[in-house]
């Protein structure tokens, strides 16, 4: 794996020629069986993604769908910006990022050593404590006080998961009331997505807590390119508050490359990039579901919660890879978390 590390390092040096980035697909399910056609293989879920971005930007699909003035500029910055590292909303590393990686992907890890490194960063405590506090992952009416009650109540799986919606939180908060609605619907979708790619996981015997990490990183992504265009669009002074139809060109050109960049500044393991890599080129032959089926399944549940146009039922069953039962459970567990964590404003 070392080779395809050093290959995703090279994506993002100051020497890559420049080129004209193309739209890319969040969903992107190849057939489930060698049998299916070429033209099954190329069909996405019908529209979700549009349903998701109309959701997320709050718009209409005409406002979507317009051609944004400027826009050309404002995307040929934020491309030269992906390909020379020079990003200047990419969220920094959390100090303690790489002994959690360590420690939670580690089978011997115990109790106590978490509850070490995690007292070891106050802000990273106080974060903690607020996520595991928050009705996604709250498990019953009592208050967790201390971390070692949190890993203790919620176990080594669950706070792995706590831990890393903790780490993501911060840089997921809203800065200004522009992108507040935004970054609320982004969370709420990254949370929903994560938990999706946590439980088709644990169907195909992979490794929960890490597909719950890389379930985040899109809706962090999309934060992240949100606010490079504000950011873009300022220094060139243009309108503060981007188009929809501008948002949603970077997001659907970039939102792949972003996370693969995230993943790469962040130094999360090779199995991340191959994973993400899986999601955004399938190959029918692969058996690395989980986080384009925990996308999926995600995107359409929490557009349901929201009362939002989504996926149909029979194309949903159509596409993942999982049983009607199987997909059930997920659902339930979804939707569990979504009730808990209310209507949205």
């Amino acid at each position: 794996m070392p080779g395809f590390f050093s290959w995703v390092s090279g994506l993002f040096s100051k020497k890559q020629p420049a080129r004209h980035a193309q739209e890319t697909r969040l969903f992107n399910h190849a057939p489930k069986s060698l049998a299916a056609s070429e033209e099954t293989a190329a069909k996405p879920p019908p529209r979700l993604e549009e349903h998701l971005f109309c959701w997320l930007l709050n718009t209409q699909p005409a406002r979507l769908n317009k051609k944004p003035s400027g826009s050309d500029k404002v995307l040929a910055e934020l491309e030269r910006r992906l390909q020379t590292n020079t990003m200047e909303e990419l969220p920094r590393k959390p100090g303690t990022l790489p002994m959690l990686m360590r420690a939670l992907s580690a089978e011997t890890t115990d109790r106590k050593h978490i509850t070490d490194i995690i007292l070891s960063d106050p802000s990273l405590t106080d974060q903690l404590l607020q996520v595991a506090n928050s009705p996604q992952f709250k498990p019953g009416d009592y208050l967790i006080e201390s971390v070692d009650q949190a890993v203790f109540v919620l176990g080594l799986n669950g706070i792995r998961n706590v831990i890393a919606a903790a780490v993501m939180r911060p840089m997921m908060a809203a800065r200004n009331s522009s992108e507040a609605l935004f970054a609320q619907r982004a969370w709420r979708w990254g949370l929903t997505c994560a938990r999706s790619a946590e439980m088709i996981a644990r169907i195909h015997n992979e490794d929960t807590s890490a597909h719950f990490m890389v379930g985040l990183l899109p809706s962090l992504a999309y934060i992240t390119i949100r606010r490079e265009i504000a950011a873009i669009c300022r220094a060139g002074n243009l309108d503060s508050e981007p188009e929809p139809a501008l948002l949603r060109l970077a997001l659907a050109r970039h939102q792949w490359a972003t996370c693969q960049l995230l993943a790469n500044v962040w130094a999360l393991p090779p199995k991340y990039h191959a994973w993400l890599l899986s999601a955004e080129r399938p190959a029918p032959k692969q058996d690395n579901w989980p986080l384009l089926d925990g996308l999926l399944v995600g995107t359409r549940e929490v557009l349901r919660h929201a009362r939002q146009r989504n996926l149909a039922e029979e194309d949903l069953l159509k596409t993942v890879h999982i049983s009607p039962q199987q997909l059930d459970q997920v659902r339930a567990a979804v939707l569990s978390m979504l009730k808990e964590g209310g209507n949205e404003h």
